[in-house]
Formats: structure tokens, sequence, C-alpha cells
């Protein structure tokens, strides 16, 4: 079964203490769902469109589990405390294998 991946590229932070308080909230929601943090806030080369602004790597043992974990409730917690605090690109695609 392919893995899932929540694949999340910051455009701006416009107030960091909202990005705070979902940070203080997020990290156990993914958790709880089953999630891995594979890359957040290293090194960054962005090309073309890219903003090398924050950006997160998670995993997930399926997609259906990553779909999952940010229609819990917990998760929706966090994203009504981030609220307008950003402005990014979020996604959770389906891996290859």
């Amino acid at each position: 079964m392919p893995k899932g991946y929540w694949v999340s590229a910051y455009r701006t932070i416009s107030d960091p203490e909202k990005l705070a308080a979902y940070n203080k909230l997020a990290p156990a929601a993914v958790k709880a769902g089953g999630g891995r943090v594979l890359a957040r806030d290293g090194r960054i080369v962005a090309h073309e469109a890219g903003i090398a602004e924050r950006t997160i790597l998670i995993e997930f043992d399926s997609f259906e589990q990553a779909v999952a974990a940010h229609e819990s409730a917990a998760y929706q917690e966090a994203l009504a405390a981030l609220s307008d605090g950003v402005e990014r690109d979020f996604r959770i695609i389906e891996g290859t294998d």
C-alpha cells in the first residue's frame, strides 16, 4: 500500500504568535494520526517559483491515514489556532509504492 505524505510549503508567516499556537497543537495531532516528520525547517534551495521559507514533509503509512489525520478533531483544532497567521501551500500526496 502506498504511503501518504503531507507537504507544506509556507509562503509567508504574518503572525508568529498564531504559528506558535499551531506548533503547540499540531505535533501531537500528527503523532496521534500516525505521522512521522521527515523534514522540517532544514536548509532549502528554492527553484523556479519556489520560496525558501519554512517547509515540512510528514510521512504516513497510507494516503488514507494522511487524509484522516488532517480531518481529525485534534488537527482541526491546530488549524483553527493557525487561522490566517500564515499563507502556505499544503498538499496531501500519495507515494509511488
